[in-house]
């Protein structure tokens, strides 16, 4: 069998061809086989035939079109409307583009965009100032509330009565009110003991930065209340909670009259 495909035999002169019909042959030696020639596809890099001569002569290697170039030109050449026409088409070179690590992607991206400005109130505070929050222990026994007398040197609330307090850093409001019981007073409080009973937003100037005071109740604790740092309490009172001292701090008492009313919220000095 030949070699490849077999195309039909034509004869030297065109002529049709005949064969034998026992042997199917040619039943002349005029008739001959042929074997079909391969394809001859141009070469993709060849720009132009061999037959067109080359500017920078004959033996000078084939150009080849710059793709990069002439889509950056087909780019700026299109027309471009609405806000975007003002814009310029000029890519940044690698050298002028900015490099960002991708961690850091969210604090770059702030750091481009304008800083949004505070909206005053209409009193003249700006509503852009963050609120401390203060946590609060509430012990009640016999009707009489556990309250602490700050030393004559404290920077707030000098000579006064108050609650076992502190200010909550990274952590959760409970968590703050059991590590402040155990630094101050020596107390044990069980988390699963502890519901909030009252809550005072309060602010004490016009200067000064609002507060957000939780009041949380411990319906059981351990230990015997005593003087853990003597440079900030000088000591710890139950004090009758129909009868409080002169001097207590106002949104001691605000929150000690309203979980007696029953009612959950106080707003001071706003």
């Amino acid at each position: 069998m030949p070699y490849g495909r077999v195309f039909p035999c034509t004869s030297v002169n065109g002529s049709p061809r005949t064969t034998d019909s026992a042997s199917n042959a040619p039943a002349s030696p005029s008739w001959r086989w042929r074997r079909p020639s391969p394809l001859r596809r141009p070469s993709p890099c060849c720009p132009s035939s061999p037959s067109t001569p080359s500017p920078d002569g004959p033996n000078a290697p084939p150009r080849v079109p710059d793709r990069s170039a002439a889509r950056w030109t087909r780019r700026r050449d299109r027309t471009r409307t609405g806000p975007s026409a003002a814009l310029p088409s000029v890519r940044p070179t690698p050298a002028e583009e900015p490099l960002v690590n991708p961690s850091d992607q969210p604090r770059a991206v702030a750091a481009l965009l304008p800083a949004a400005p505070l909206q005053d109130h209409p009193g003249g505070d700006s509503r852009g100032v963050l609120n401390v929050v203060g946590v609060h222990l509430y012990l009640e026994r016999d009707g009489r509330v556990l309250l602490g007398l700050r030393h004559p040197d404290s920077a707030f609330a000098a000579r006064t009565h108050h609650f076992l307090a502190g200010h909550c850093e990274r952590e959760s409001a409970v968590a703050c009110l059991v590590r402040e019981a155990e630094e101050e007073a020596g107390l044990g409080i069980d988390p699963a003991y502890v519901e909030l009973v009252h809550l005072v937003h309060v602010v004490h100037g016009p200067g000064d930065r609002p507060r957000m005071q939780l009041v949380f109740r411990a319906r059981a604790w351990t230990g015997t209340p005593e003087v853990r740092e003597p440079d900030r309490c000088l000591s710890w009172d139950w004090w009758p909670a129909d009868a409080l001292p002169d001097r207590v701090v106002p949104y001691t008492r605000a929150a000690i009259e309203g979980i007696r009313a029953g009612r959950l919220y106080t707003e001071l000095g706003w």
